[in-house]
């Protein structure tokens, strides 16, 4: 089975798989005005990015949505993050609106999204999110610049836990480290709140290892699959190196790997990562259980 080289050859990848479409758990989709400012930020090789990086699928919102099922994503996220105080709140209204905007239209594949940051309030906030039906929060560590184990942060991680709604989290030191990035911090998050259906951005990137024992030793612990393995960092041949190297462990943690993308920002085609992930060379089973099983499971998205 040939992976897609181009993103047109996308849907007859899935569908040769039996899959009905892909879960895809990392899209950012937000305010204009915020994601101009975002892919400003990648336009200048800032310092968390340290390099040039193209924006591939710089195009309008409508555009870019109809794109995304064209290749046949049928559930997705709107990750938003607050990097600052006094953001989060009005972010996740956005968000509630464009979910319920879109459910209007007839498209019931937008997973409503919240975020959060440390600050009075968060607790507020974060409950009237989950009220209005957030499904997923993102959180960016690295961008944001906080430690996950703020105090303020600890009646909000429980209720998420309780709510058995799921965090994005942007934790692992790529593309560079940052203050609290790394295992360390939100693996102390993690063994306050056993029960927290965390998801690991980027699989942890360049963490992979110390990432994959958090997931080991939590059950509800996921990690998505966003920029892995893809020759944009290093080459195809340093690339695969990595990823037969983690394989095994990959194989072990299968269900609970997740295909994450970060459309619209990568600097390459959408077919690239699923190319990259099918020269993990762990089969079919494993590759149907990363493109759609895992993450509807984790969504409750219906059969």
């Amino acid at each position: 089975m040939r992976p897609p080289q181009t993103d047109d050859e996308v849907p007859a990848y899935w569908r040769a798989l039996g899959l009905p479409g892909l879960v895809d758990t990392h899209v950012h989709v937000m305010p204009q005005r915020l994601l101009d400012r975002v892919w400003a930020y990648f336009d200048s090789a800032g310092p968390l990015v340290g390099r040039p990086w193209p924006i591939t699928y710089r195009w309008p919102q409508e555009q870019r949505l109809r794109h995304l099922r064209a290749l046949g994503v049928r559930a997705f996220p709107t990750l938003l993050y607050a990097h600052k105080p006094q953001m989060a709140a009005s972010l996740n209204d956005w968000a509630r609106e464009f979910a319920r905007e879109q459910t209007a239209a007839g498209h019931r594949d937008v997973l409503q999204s919240a975020t959060f940051f440390p600050e009075p309030g968060v607790a507020d906030y974060v409950d009237r999110a989950l009220r209005d039906g957030a499904r997923v929060f993102k959180v960016h560590v690295q961008v944001g610049g906080f430690d996950p184990r703020d105090p303020a942060l600890h009646q909000v991680w429980g209720m998420l836990a309780d709510a058995q709604v799921p965090a994005v989290v942007h934790t692992g030191s790529g593309p560079t480290p940052g203050s609290f990035t790394g295992p360390g911090p939100f693996g102390d998050v993690l063994a306050r709140h056993r029960d927290l259906p965390a998801v690991i951005a980027h699989m942890g990137m360049p963490e992979y290892d110390q990432f994959l024992d958090l997931a080991t030793r939590y059950p509800r612990v996921h990690l998505d699959t966003t920029m892995v393995f893809v020759d944009f960092f290093g080459g195809a041949e340093a690339q695969s190196a990595t990823a037969r190297a983690l394989a095994p462990r990959l194989h072990a943690l299968r269900d609970r790997i997740l295909l994450g993308s970060d459309f619209p920002n990568i600097p390459y085609a959408y077919a690239h990562q699923l190319e990259a992930l099918d020269r993990v060379g762990l089969g079919p089973d494993w590759m149907r259980a990363v493109l759609w099983h895992n993450g509807a499971r984790l969504f409750g998205l219906p059969a």
